[in-house]
């Protein structure tokens, strides 16, 4: 799968989650969609395996799903940055990150 279907993927789930979940996760309009998408597909091939080789151990002890920690936290990362992203509580960024990685296997599994 190369990048940019990825970046098309992650905007379509962002989307689909601002509609799903419209008091929980704000998105304002498409081009912050599009920018949330990028700066998160830049910040997981950047930022995220260092956070995963720094929680290695705790990763290990939970069996990987402190993952979906490291994910979450991205979420809100990319929250923090794109003006117009944000979510109403960590929960619910867990809950999107959860949701990413399950349309991200789908995606990927049916290519």
């Amino acid at each position: 799968m190369t990048w940019f279907q990825r970046v098309v993927v992650n905007i379509l789930t962002l989307v689909s989650l601002a509609v799903i979940f419209p008091n929980e996760v704000y998105l304002t309009n498409i081009i912050t969609a599009i920018v949330a998408a990028c700066v998160l597909s830049f910040l997981n091939m950047t930022l995220q395996p260092i956070l995963t080789l720094i929680t290695l151990p705790i990763n290990l002890m939970t069996l990987g799903l402190f993952s979906f920690i490291i994910n979450a936290a991205m979420l809100e990362l990319v929250a923090g940055i794109v003006p117009g992203l944000s979510f109403s509580s960590f929960w619910m960024a867990l809950l999107s990150a959860l949701l990413f990685s399950i349309v991200n296997q789908i995606v990927i599994r049916n290519q």
